[in-house]
């Protein structure tokens, strides 16, 4: 189903991206409108796919989560056995905070975030020993230089 976005949708969303928690009061405060049809339009865009989920995002290193570690995966394999066992071991890794398929020479890149390297270690020889893979590289992220979940609703139009 296809949802037609205007821009009162636009700043309800971007809105909801800056903090999802903040109550329809100050939504429809924020957006100039009033709260029964930001509701509504909240409901119909959740309704159309738009809005996936509402989430809180935690502070990694207040939770002694120190080391995030961007995973390079070659493999030989490619065949649906593989890929559905790949996607079980990244799946059943809670350490595993985003995971692409790319194009080019590297086949996966990964997003862990682990206490530490010993942590970071635990979790490669687990996923080794479950998944067959060419070559694996780890890049140690040593500053979080811009991380953000919100889309450029304002530039784009949907």
């Amino acid at each position: 189903m296809a949802v037609r976005l205007d821009e009162l949708d636009r700043k309800i969303l971007v809105e909801l991206q800056r903090d999802g928690g903040q109550s329809l009061d100050d939504i429809a405060k924020a957006v100039g409108s009033s709260k029964t049809p930001v509701w509504n339009r909240i409901r119909k865009m959740r309704e159309g796919g738009v809005i996936r989920q509402q989430t809180f995002l935690l502070d990694a290193e207040a939770l002694g989560f120190e080391a995030c570690f961007f995973v390079l995966i070659r493999t030989s394999e490619h065949d649906a056995e593989w890929q559905a066992r790949f996607l079980k071991a990244l799946n059943d890794r809670p350490e595993v905070q985003e995971a692409h398929r790319l194009a080019g020479d590297i086949d996966y890149i990964l997003k862990v975030v682990v206490a530490n390297a010993r942590a970071y270690d635990t979790f490669y020889q687990a996923l080794i020993s479950e998944v067959k893979v060419h070559n694996v590289t780890a890049l140690l992220s040593m500053e979080e230089i811009k991380s953000t979940t919100m889309l450029p609703l304002q530039t784009t139009s949907v």
